[in-house]
């Protein structure tokens, strides 16, 4: 049986975005999508809950209200909706544990701040035991796919080829879950998939005991040859998924960035490991997460 696409809602614009990514992923895959609305209740209510109106009340009402808003917008969904009175990041990663993809919300900022990375969302994405997807609010089906041409009426868009899943690669450190998570989004969008890797020169010490730049062209020979022989049998699962690959000297966040005003998806990874302070995310996700202007997945693994 087919694990559910799980969503998390707040009431808030990123969070209703979410959950209606949530649903595309869900019929995309064949499976259910489970909507959780977790509530803690507070002395002073958020100024959202009408004052004739308990907080158990609202949290309910409002979760009627998306899991309509969600059957209506995207007939044949199986919608699993459920309201509970608890610690949102518990009640998140208890649906984690259940889900095959976990899907949230992230406030999008002006400028150069990009993605606010709530601290709810940062401690999901840290210790989830299944990729998590972080979507800001705007983002509906029209940013999934290329420009329609014009004429074309809203219920045809989804006919419209998608745009690139972005898959950001270590070949120092290549992981199959993340690898095969990327090429399989692709697949199910019918969509290209756009590897990128990028590398920093390295130096070394010369016999005269003095740093050495190593040539360019030789370098980037060798980075493309490891990225080629990481892709090989993944290119051979998943034929009918186009590749393109993107070797490049420079800053592997950066990289992904720029790449993320074109995609569909953003495919990063996160190496689980056990972490006293911080996120528990490497610095490439860190920043991808805050500034990619596409939905971006945090693939854990070993």
């Amino acid at each position: 049986m087919l694990r559910p696409v799980a969503a998390g809602i707040d009431g808030s614009p990123e969070s209703l975005a979410a959950a209606h990514w949530a649903a595309r992923e869900a019929l995309r895959r064949g499976t259910a999508l489970s909507l959780l609305h977790a509530w803690e209740w507070h002395p002073r209510p958020a100024p959202s809950v009408p004052a004739d109106m308990s907080q158990r009340a609202w949290a309910e009402d409002l979760l009627t209200r998306v899991s309509k808003g969600l059957r209506a917008a995207h007939p044949g969904l199986r919608v699993l909706d459920r309201s509970v009175a608890e610690a949102p990041v518990a009640a998140l990663l208890a649906a984690a544990d259940e889900a095959g993809l976990l899907v949230l919300g992230s406030r999008g900022l002006s400028g150069v701040k990009g993605f606010l990375l709530g601290s709810v969302s940062q401690r999901i994405v840290s210790r989830s035991p299944v990729p998590v997807v972080l979507v800001r609010a705007g983002v509906g089906t029209c940013d999934e796919h290329f420009a329609a041409p014009d004429g074309i009426s809203p219920d045809e868009i989804p006919q419209v080829p998608y745009r690139d899943v972005v898959l950001g690669l270590d070949t120092g450190r290549p992981c199959d879950e993340l690898i095969e998570f990327a090429f399989d989004a692709a697949r199910r969008r019918g969509a290209g998939l756009r590897v990128i890797h990028a590398f920093s020169t390295p130096h070394s010490l010369s016999a005269t005991d003095r740093l050495v730049r190593v040539s360019g062209p030789e370098l980037s020979a060798e980075h493309e040859h490891a990225v080629a022989a990481a892709l090989r049998p993944w290119c051979e699962k998943f034929p009918e998924v186009p590749v393109a690959e993107t070797v490049a000297e420079g800053r592997p966040a950066g990289e992904l960035i720029r790449a993320s005003a074109g995609a569909a998806l953003i495919v990063v990874g996160r190496r689980e490991r056990e972490t006293r302070y911080g996120t528990g995310l490497g610095p490439v996700a860190h920043a991808v997460l805050h500034h990619a202007a596409a939905p971006v997945a945090v693939v854990p693994h070993v």
